[in-house]
């Protein structure tokens, strides 16, 4: 074939088939070429039966047609629009530049299509059969549309720089021969990228990706038992949100939309590990109803994260864990049937400023969730709780936080410490429950006053003296500032001399806590 004849003209070049003529005057003109049969079983793309040669096109007659066409006719814009074509052979456009709008539609492909470093305006491939996508560094201005393919041999993007949109709802992607699906690892993507309903057998590689808007994989489902990770995605930058949630199934909706009433719903499933370490997201990372299924040294890994909600309503994962270490979230929404149980949850270095609980989450279970985190003692989640409670008025729970702080760390240490512990506790609640000392105090108070009333009038110590008051006596000895005259008047001896300096040791230990318990409340005020 000589491929340069006629090109200026416009004319036929000789030896085309009969079907890639039609497409050559389809391409002038501007109008979609489709060779569908009409059967819906056998123009389907995926399924097995035969497309013979009258619907098939050499695919380096479409790579020059994308790359050195002929000329529109008159008043018309040259584009390639294919419809139920099979292309045979090695689709090759690496280091182009496609200046004519491409679309291809329910299209079948015997093989592999390159498009590495190559520059299109807008590119859309919609249910077609795929062997495999070699598309890295590839650059387009507008949007690269892949929804509903399949993509037998996986899709790689790395690098890839997409102008506006990135689609690929509803595909289906099989790993490749390092084991993932769809590579695209520093992508770059001006808008939204768009993979809901998304099957992915192999690990989804996102690592460095800079997303514009949002980056949603509603309704996804991941699968990848052959290496740890299903989705990794570390350093993941999406300029607002980044959904794993439901989608409706079966129904014409706009991504994002509510699903209407009767719609089934297909929740983001992922078998496999998840890693999102050091991401960056400006609105919010959305885990409603998600579902994780993980081996027991898989994780959902959120390390370092920094997003202003993290709306963590998933499902509890049976195995695995869950990593929040050094992240920093405004707004945490959780619900109390979310987290895992002890040794499954780490939250070392863990901020946020507000809890929104979706639901019941009481405060005994929110010392569950804290306790589950901390497999040994560690204050910081204790005090972090507290912090966040006392900022939102709730000084009550803070205690109680700041109390279960210091039963766990009683846990911790020597036998002696911990029974003086015990001792803190049961009398004073460690200082956090001020009322509990005075009652103590007045306790004691009563005991002395009744003690001391069985004594008699001691001795005094000479010279005026007050009357002896036992009542007073004992209050003296338990308040350490106020002096009312009598423990200084009077000489006790033998055990009444014990219990002088008993009262004395003790209402130092309940007024300091008293005053400590004030000082806390006041500072707070």
């Amino acid at each position: 074939m000589n491929e340069g004849a006629g090109i200026r003209g416009g004319d036929l070049p000789n030896e085309l088939t009969a079907a890639e003529a039609g497409m050559w005057q389809a391409f002038r003109n501007g109008s979609v070429y489709d060779l569908s049969s009409g059967d819906t079983v056998v123009d389907d793309p995926h399924g097995g039966h035969p497309w013979g040669v009258e619907r098939t096109v050499r695919a380096r007659i479409v790579c020059w047609l994308l790359l050195d066409g002929p000329p529109a006719l008159a008043g018309r814009v040259s584009s390639l629009k294919l419809a139920g074509v099979q292309i045979s052979g090695v689709l090759d456009l690496a280091g182009g530049t496609v200046v004519p709008y491409v679309e291809m539609r329910g299209c079948r492909f015997e093989r592999e299509v390159l498009v590495p470093e190559a520059h299109f305006t807008t590119a859309r491939l919609v249910d077609c059969s795929v062997p495999r996508l070699e598309a890295a560094r590839v650059h387009t201005e507008g949007d690269l549309h892949l929804p509903r393919c399949r993509f037998h041999n996986g899709v790689r993007l790395t690098d890839a720089h997409i102008g506006t949109d990135l689609l690929m709802n509803q595909a289906i992607v099989h790993r490749d021969r390092s084991g993932r699906s769809i590579a695209a690892d520093g992508i770059t993507v001006g808008q939204d990228l768009q993979a809901e309903l998304l099957e992915s057998e192999g690990e989804l590689s996102l690592r460095s990706a800079k997303i514009g808007v949002s980056l949603s994989l509603r309704g996804a489902r991941l699968s990848n038992p052959y290496s740890p990770l299903a989705l990794n995605a570390p350093q993941l930058t999406v300029g607002r949100t980044l959904y794993l949630t439901p989608a409706g199934v079966g129904a014409s909706m706009l991504s994002g939309a509510t699903p209407a009433r009767g719609t089934r719903i297909q929740r983001f499933e992922c078998r496999g590990g998840v890693r999102l370490d050091d991401g960056r997201f400006g609105d919010a990372l959305d885990l409603e109803r998600a579902r994780f299924t993980f081996t027991d040294d898989q994780e959902l890994s959120l390390r370092r994260v920094q997003v202003p909600e993290l709306r963590f309503l998933g499902e509890r994962p049976r195995r695995g864990k869950v990593v929040l270490s050094g992240a920093r979230v405004v707004n945490l929404v959780d619900r109390a049937s979310a987290w895992p149980g002890p040794g499954n949850l780490h939250m070392g270095g863990f901020g946020y400023e507000n809890l929104v609980p979706q639901g019941p989450f009481p405060l005994t279970e929110r010392l569950e969730w804290v306790a589950a985190a901390t497999a040994e003692y560690n204050p910081e989640p204790y005090e972090r709780l507290a912090a966040v409670l006392r900022t939102g008025g709730e000084d009550e729970d803070a205690r109680e936080v700041l109390l279960a702080k210091q039963r766990r760390r009683r846990e911790s240490l020597p036998l002696a410490a911990k029974l003086w512990g015990y001792v803190q506790d049961w009398t004073v609640a460690y200082g956090y429950r001020p009322g509990r000392a005075a009652v103590w105090m007045a306790v004691l108070w009563a005991a002395g006053s009744l003690a001391f009333a069985r004594a008699g009038a001691p001795p005094a110590n000479g010279g005026a003296h007050p009357v002896w008051n036992p009542a007073l006596f004992a209050l003296d000895l338990l308040l350490p500032v106020i002096d009312f005259g009598q423990a200084g008047s009077w000489q006790l001896r033998g055990g009444w001399q014990w219990l002088a300096a008993a009262l004395v040791l003790l209402g130092w230990i309940l007024a300091t806590t008293v005053a400590a318990g004030a000082t806390r409340l006041l500072r707070r005020n």
